[in-house]
């Protein structure tokens, strides 16, 4: 049924083919990028975008993204299962995802769950190291990921369609198609991953001796977008974002005798976008509808299930005015009205105002430095005033300085705050002080970046058991974290050949103030590199992940350890050339067949492989 189907989708893409060959090209285009104060208000801190070469060498899950291609510390529950991340050596709720512009963490847990995201949905995606809750609000503690679909507006007519087929009967399919003229822009996409999983466990025997495999490990994620773009003038463009998503999913088992259960989530965010461009004076109005669920079965052969939603209404406004050729001021309004209903939080409603004022100030064209303060209003908690300064200066074209300075925070759950067994309506924000200093070097075809940070982080939320019995969430802890990260880049090409090398490495220390200890899930050290080789018409690349060992528990034990691991991937493909690109590759997963896993009990697949077939026309 399924081939069935994917030679369906095939004759649809190939009659498209008929009517894109008229389609009128021009070398010149416009782009309107989606989220403006990611690169305006961005140049004293690390900004590491991912283009579409990038996105395409990887799997379609987000986390295969991230984790091969930044600093990112990822904890898998198995492949394909709930993913989290520790950046700069915070927790899951401590890094922000924004879409377009908008934060969209999970309203009920905090989070982002990275394997329900497909990086093939977005035009770029972008990793801010550091703070931004002054512009993004609560959750960019750590840093920030930016997923993002830039409209273009010049005469085309354009088609990506990308068919996957790899081992444990893993099928993917990403179509997107782009429609634009000066006018008008607008974008379609459909993406599908699913997998049976039923991989064998390295090494991993049962009582019986016989092999252990992952077992009720099944998922299907499809998303669905369109985006849209109208330049009513030369002054006035109005967008659309739209994306719907569901992910269906079993939960690997941990056990054999364990119940099988599964885990439905989808959500459906809609964005509404205004830019006015009227000389000194600028606005951007967005409202944003956002809805999310889930459906949980504990035994998944019943219809029995617990269940949570949430839907979020919010409105922006941000007015910005030239003062000075070399000053630029921007005021930022918002409302967001939540309301959140399930079997464990019961039906309660959530309003938060703030108000921010930031300031750019290019004192010269190498002395760049900027400024933010932010205030929340809301009856839930009482917010602090958040505050981000930096500055950047360019010696020459070697050695660029940036320094920053900010205060950041967390605001508490719908879990949190109303969970009907443990829920805590006092707790306080987390808050967070953090400087940093980045070092740019950027001679011949080398760029190094190297960032030095420091975090103090008070009121941390952890559920902790109560005088009762009943876990509930503390404001408890004080963490202090520090470390370094570098990014590395190379590029060469010799007659027709062409070199491209790109490298990570993060060193984090990140422990509670009192017991002095490491914070669990959070590795010391971790590195990714990548080679890549062009000539003509065939491309290679190798890919590497090294994660250092991890503590499971807060106590530091050294007998409870995820141990250090590294992974390689290779891949190859060829162009035939045919209508504007028509790729076949071929890629080696787990090249050196390593048994690893990011959370004790929930082993990764070994050496596995993946087919694809790539068309742009």
């Amino acid at each position: 049924m399924t081939l069935k189907r994917l030679f369906a989708f095939c004759l649809f893409a190939m009659c498209q083919i008929i009517s894109a060959q008229n389609d009128s090209i021009t070398s010149l285009k416009e782009v309107l990028v989606s989220d403006k104060n990611l690169k305006s208000y961005s140049v004293s801190q690390s900004v590491l975008k991912l283009n579409d070469s990038v996105i395409g060498k990887n799997e379609a899950l987000l986390t295969d993204l991230l984790n091969f291609n930044s600093t990112i510390y990822f904890k898998e529950y198995g492949r394909g299962m709930l993913s989290t991340v520790a950046f700069r050596g915070t927790t899951s709720s401590q890094t922000a995802v924004i879409w377009n512009g908008i934060n969209i963490n999970s309203q009920m847990n905090g989070s982002t769950d990275f394997n329900t995201i497909s990086g093939s949905d977005y035009n770029s995606i972008s990793v801010k190291a550091g703070g931004g809750s002054v512009i993004y609000g609560s959750g960019a503690v750590g840093g920030t990921v930016h997923l993002n679909n830039d409209l273009l507006f010049s005469n085309r007519f354009e088609n990506n369609l990308r068919l996957d087929y790899g081992s444990f009967n893993t099928i993917g399919v990403n179509y997107k198609t782009s429609i634009s003229n000066k006018k008008w822009s607008a974008q379609i996409g459909l993406s599908k991953n699913s997998s049976t999983n039923d991989y064998k466990y390295l090494n991993q025997y049962n009582w019986k001796g016989e092999q252990r495999w992952n077992q009720n490990g099944q998922y299907d994620v499809i998303t669905l977008s369109a985006n849209a773009g109208y330049k009513i003038n030369a002054k006035n463009i109005l967008k659309l974002y739209t994306q719907t998503s569901n992910t269906d999913r079993n939960t690997s088992l941990v056990s054999e005798s364990e119940m099988k259960s599964k885990y439905v989530n989808g959500f459906n965010r809609n964005l509404l976008e205004y830019d006015g461009n009227f000389g000194k004076f600028t606005t951007n109005l967005k409202t944003a509808y956002i809805f999310e669920n889930y459906q949980y079965y504990a035994d998944n052969s019943s219809n029995i299930y617990t269940y949570g939603k949430t839907e979020s209404f919010i409105t922006k406004a941000d007015l910005g005015y030239q003062l000075f050729k070399s000053l630029q001021v921007n005021g930022i309004l918002d409302y967001n009205r939540t309301k959140g209903y399930g079997s464990g939080f019961g039906d309660n409603v959530r309003e938060i105002s703030s108000a921010a004022l930031l300031i750019k100030q290019d004192a010269s064209p190498d002395w760049k430095n900027e400024f933010g303060i932010r205030k929340e209003f809301t009856d839930n908690y009482k917010s602090p005033l958040l505050f981000s300064v930096g500055s950047s200066y360019q010696f020459r074209k070697l050695y660029n300085l940036k320094l920053n300075a900010s205060r950041n925070f967390r605001i508490p759950t719908f879990n949190d705050l109303y969970w009907e067994e443990g829920g805590n309506p006092d707790l306080k924000p987390e808050s967070s002080y953090q400087a940093e200093i980045g070092n740019v070097f950027t001679f011949y075809n080398f760029n190094i970046t190297q960032t030095f940070y420091y975090m103090k982080i008070k009121d941390l939320l952890r559920w902790v058991p109560g005088t009762n019995g009943i876990w509930m969430p503390q404001n408890t802890d004080k963490v202090n974290s520090y470390g370094a990260e570098t990014l590395l880049g190379w590029k060469k090409s010799f007659g027709q050949n062409n070199l491209t090398a790109n490298a990570t490495y993060a060193y984090t220390v990140s422990e509670n103030v009192e017991t002095k200890k490491q914070l669990f899930f959070v590795p010391f050290n971790k590195v990714t590199a990548s080679v890549a080789y062009s000539r003509k018409n065939i491309s290679a690349y190798y890919q590497f992940l090294y994660n250092g060992f991890v503590y499971t528990q807060s106590d530091n034990d050294p007998e409870k350890i995820v141990d250090a691991y590294n992974v390689s991937n290779i891949g190859i493909d060829y162009d035939f050339k045919l209508l504007s690109s028509f790729k076949i590759g071929f890629q080696v997963l787990n090249l050196w067949n390593t048994f690893y896993q990011s959370l004790e009990y929930r082993p990764m697949p070994g050496r596995n492989f993946n087919l694809y077939l790539n068309l742009k026309f």
